[in-house]
């Protein structure tokens, strides 16, 4: 819906209104206002959410049910700065795997904000594997020069997205739509008149249309793999994000970028492909040839890998080659990798005894919207962070468990953004309240989750 049709914007809300209002048009049109809508629920909208303060109202929008987002299949891990001499190393890893074309910044940022990511994830009841000393322990995954991967078992998405979305469910101005799917953007005007973004339109579970307007809006609706005939994603992920923000003239940057992982279980079932997680080569799972042969070194970048399996079924024109885990000890297959020991076993195969088929597929899009290092897309108070997004972390090609670090670093950073310009709008009377409440947010601290006031909505009961 572009500025002309939609007109200039409706004054802003009073601040700290909790619930979001709703309304409803004579045309039978669902009209909602908030302070914030996320467009998808994968960790990196979940966290968005759960870093803005509690008194603003948040409506979220899920495509198809929470369950159905990437976020909860990511199997092997997420990456975290071991220590201060591990900064260089973890640097260059991510940048020799996207072929040197990274974002520096972008690298450094998501780096260093690596241990206190972590650190929130546990203390919002996120459990991660243990060392018997009760630390944290680490894994290797390909293009890793060392390990500096935390995880659950092997479905760590599923475990930090279950989390954030019960953290989010808890939150007293947020509303989950599910089954409701993002059409189209609402733009409108700034005080200056400049031409900014002002919320989203959709369809509802029954094919009602909303419109939902908001001061800042945020797409996280994930990649592009729906797209492709085979892929290890969920159907419903088809690049949404990207098609509504270049058709209102957001930039969008290396739509090229498509990583393909190498080792996905073949099979002749249509439908999505199921992952055998990159941690299963880093502990020492490794590729044979149809004679039983290795062929290639297992830890090098994803896309190195795929290409080496791609030539091998090409020159033995076979459909597949066949992953060993034979120098995986016993009780790290049946406590590492239990969920993809139990698929298997569902497949015919057990990885205890015997190597299994596997083939490259569509993984992971790098590319995406443009946006800057607070995530902002071109178009002012329009946001973007997960897969949608191209913040350059990546380059060309993603180092292995980068994407749900790299995910919630950045929905932190939007957030972040969308209180910063919403208190450098706020009158001197408004931030002089907030002064005197104490706000760590004026403070300069990051945590602002507990800050109940915008306009001073509960400060003011208090004078």
């Amino acid at each position: 819906m572009t500025a002309g049709e939609r007109g200039a914007a409706a004054p802003r809300r009073a601040r700290g209104t909790v619930p979001a209002a709703e309304r409803s048009r004579a045309d039978g049109t669902r009209v909602i206002d908030c302070d914030v809508v996320v467009v998808g629920c994968g960790v990196a909208g979940l966290y968005c959410a759960l870093n803005l303060p509690r008194a603003l109202s948040v409506v979220l929008l899920s495509k198809e049910g929470v369950d159905q987002c990437d976020s909860m299949l990511a199997q092997g891990g997420i990456c975290v700065l071991r220590d201060e001499d591990d900064y260089e190393a973890f640097f260059e890893d991510t940048l020799r795997a996207g072929h040197y074309e990274n974002r520096l910044e972008s690298v450094d940022l998501m780096i260093r904000a690596s241990r206190p990511i972590i650190d929130d994830l546990v203390k919002r009841g996120v459990r991660f594997a243990r060392r018997p000393d009760g630390s944290l322990d680490y894994t290797r995954e390909g293009a890793h020069s060392r390990p500096r991967i935390v995880y659950h078992e092997d479905v760590t998405g599923k475990e930090i997205t279950e989390h954030l979305l019960a953290c989010a469910r808890e939150l007293p101005g947020a509303r989950i739509l599910e089954h409701t799917c993002m059409t189209d953007l609402i733009e409108g005007f700034d005080a200056s008149g400049a031409r900014v973004c002002r919320g989203v339109v959709a369809l509802g579970p029954r094919g009602e249309r909303l419109e939902i307007n908001a001061d800042a809006t945020v797409l996280a609706t994930g990649g592009v793999g729906g797209l492709y005939a085979h892929s290890t994603n969920f159907s419903c992920l088809t690049g949404d994000g990207c098609r509504v923000a270049a058709e209102h003239g957001a930039l969008l940057e290396h739509m090229d970028y498509v990583q393909i992982h190498p080792t996905t279980l073949w099979t002749e079932r249509p439908g999505r492909a199921f992952l055998i997680s990159e941690s299963a080569r880093g502990e020492g799972a490794v590729l044979l040839d149809g004679r039983g042969e290795r062929f290639c070194d297992e830890l090098q970048p994803r896309d190195v890998v795929s290409a080496a399996i791609l030539g091998k079924m090409a020159e033995e024109g076979s459909e597949h080659v066949w992953l060993s885990f034979r120098d995986v000890p016993r009780a790290t297959i049946e406590g590492h990798f239990t969920h993809i020991l139990e698929h298997c076993l569902e497949e015919g195969y057990d990885i205890r005894e015997e190597p299994i088929p596997v083939v490259p597929a569509q993984h992971y899009f790098m590319g995406g919207i443009h946006v800057d290092s607070d995530s902002e897309t071109t178009l002012p108070h329009l946001f973007a962070c997960g897969e949608t997004c191209c913040n350059g972390v990546h380059g060309r090609n993603r180092l292995a468990s980068n994407s749900l670090l790299e995910s919630l670093v950045f929905a932190q950073r939007a957030a972040d953004k969308i209180m910063r310009d919403r208190f450098a709008e706020d009158t001197a009377a408004q931030l002089a309240l907030a002064a005197r409440a104490r706000s760590r947010f004026i403070a300069g601290s990051r945590d602002v989750t507990d800050v109940a006031l915008l306009t001073g909505a509960e400060a003011a009961s208090g004078e």
